[in-house]
Parts: C-alpha cells; structure tokens; sequence
C-alpha cells in the first residue's frame, strides 16, 4: 500500500531516499483528549497491561523532543526538498505527541499515581545522553550522525508498536477506555505515517553501515531496559488495592493472551533492520494508519 501515499523511492549515491510523485504530506494535526472518567487501570483487570501502555506516557515525550531537536539540528544538511519537508513535519508531530503524552501522565498523577520521580529521571537522562553536548566542528556533526542512528533505530521500534495497535482489537474486546485507546492508535498511526523521516534523515546525513549496527544495537537495548523497569516501577507504585502481585508474572500473561506486544520485538527486529536492503516503507500499512486518522476523534475535533 505504500506506493499510493508515498510514491516509488529513489536512492541517491548517499543513500538517502526521494520520493517522487507523491501527493501525501506529512504534517502535525490539532488533538484533543479529555481525561475526564477515565480511571487508573483503563485497561479493566489488566493492571501490568496498562502500566506497559504508561510507559508511553513517561518515557516518550522527553525522547520525543530529543530526537525533534536532532532532527533540527540536520535540517540544514538536508537539501533534497522532500525530506526536508518530511522532517518539518515529523517534528511538529513529534511535538505534539509529547504534549498529548504529558496530559495523559498529568491525569494519572491526579489519580494517585507517582509519576513525577520517574519523569524528572527521564529528563534529565535524555538531556544528559542524548543533547548536543555543546560539541563544534567535526565533533559536533559525529555525535549529530550518531543521534540520527539511534532515532532512527528508535523510530523503528515505535512504528512496529504503532502497527500492532492498530491491529489490537482485543484491547477494545476487553474494555479500554476509549480516551486513552485513541491516544495510542493516534499515536501509532502517525508512527506508521512518518515511519520513514528518522531513517531517511539518518541515510542522508550519514548512512555509515557500521554506524547502523552499532547504534541499533544501542537502542534496542536502553528501550528494552526502560520499558522493563519504568514498568516494574509504575507498579510498584501503583496504589490500587486490587493491582495484584508479582509483575513479572502479570507481564507474561499480558504478553501470552497478546494484551502488550512482545518484549521480544528487541530482538526480532533487529536483523529487520540491519538488512542491507531494509527501508522503513516495508512495515505496517499507511492505508490503515490514514484510515484511522481519518476517523480518530481526538484528531477530528470528536474528544471523548
């Protein structure tokens, strides 16, 4: 389904691809999410289930930005028009995810949930790792290079979540609140949408192959360790009488009756990506991601 919204890819001798005869335009839409009503575990009886989801709401946004302001940082690298349109787009999507993230994180803080720990971690571990770290000259471009690697590893992960949320009908067979299924469907959908910018952006500015590897690897392993523990702990505080016990046992059964994707995506993926031949327009359909933010009501002025 690529080829309808994103016309045949051509590569140049630096490997970054430009699109052409395309008619779809990447670009930020206005959202709007109410909260009110929508409980602490919105998923019902699934309690690990949701802090998985919430994970989303901590760790993303700061991430979000990050990578935004990398991405910033290339555009004037960036020659070829498409891409560069590409990227202004991603990064007022990104933004606005960051900001929607944030109500959801807000909310639950209401709720009784200590979010606020966690949250200024992430923060200040994002602005120490992945900032510009006041670098000049040839220094200055390799870690740029290097950030680019890692998002666009990164991104990687988000769109192959973002299309299995928009395949998990079983979260609306079990109940999810509609306000927070939408915030994540958006989500992925946008994902699927602007699958290819982080990547392309990295393939342009750099495309080092051994650059690929190691910051694919990087990243597959620091989300892997975030979304385990920033889950464990949101248990742990998690004030619910009726959470249950043992998480680790909660999250397996999650993952068995497919309420959360598999953790093992951190390592399926990873020969995916690495191919030689791999480009972010192989995964998930942009149809039904466009179908979707067709009908989103938080993205056509409907919030619940």
């Amino acid at each position: 389904m690529f080829g309808l919204f994103r016309g045949k890819p051509v590569v140049d001798v630096r490997g970054a691809r430009r699109y052409t005869d395309q008619a779809h335009a990447i670009a930020p839409r206005a959202v709007e999410f109410s909260w009110d009503g929508v409980p602490m575990h919105y998923i019902p009886g699934e309690p690990m289930a949701t802090h998985i989801i919430n994970v989303m709401h901590l760790v993303l946004p700061e991430g979000e930005r990050a990578m935004s302001a990398a991405l910033a940082e290339a555009l004037p690298l960036i020659e070829d028009e498409r891409l560069h349109e590409e990227v202004v787009g991603f990064i007022g999507q990104e933004a606005t995810h960051a900001s929607s993230h944030e109500g959801a994180r807000d909310h639950l803080a209401k709720l009784g949930l200590d979010v606020e720990p966690t949250a200024r971690k992430m923060e200040w571990m994002v602005d120490k790792v992945l900032g510009d770290w006041g670098l000049t000259g040839r220094a200055k471009h390799a870690w740029l290079c290097e950030r680019l690697g890692l998002f666009a590893a990164m991104e990687h992960y988000t769109a192959v979540v973002g299309d299995w949320l928009l395949n998990a009908d079983q979260l609306a067979e079990r109940g999810m609140h509609p306000t927070m299924l939408d915030l994540v469907r958006w989500h992925g959908a946008e994902e699927v949408e602007h699958r290819n910018v982080a990547f392309d952006a990295f393939m342009y500015v750099d495309g080092g192959y051994g650059r690929r590897v190691r910051t694919a690897l990087v990243a597959s392993f620091t989300l892997a360790v975030l979304f385990l523990t920033t889950a464990g702990s949101l248990f742990r505080k998690d004030p619910s009488p009726d959470k249950g016990r043992f998480w680790p046992v909660q999250l397996l059964s999650a993952t068995r009756r497919r309420m959360i994707p598999s953790a093992t995506i951190f390592l399926t993926e990873i020969p995916k990506y690495l191919h030689p031949k791999f480009h972010p327009s192989q995964l998930g359909s942009m149809d039904k991601a466009l179908r979707y933010l067709a009908r989103s009501p938080a993205a056509n002025g409907g919030a619940r």
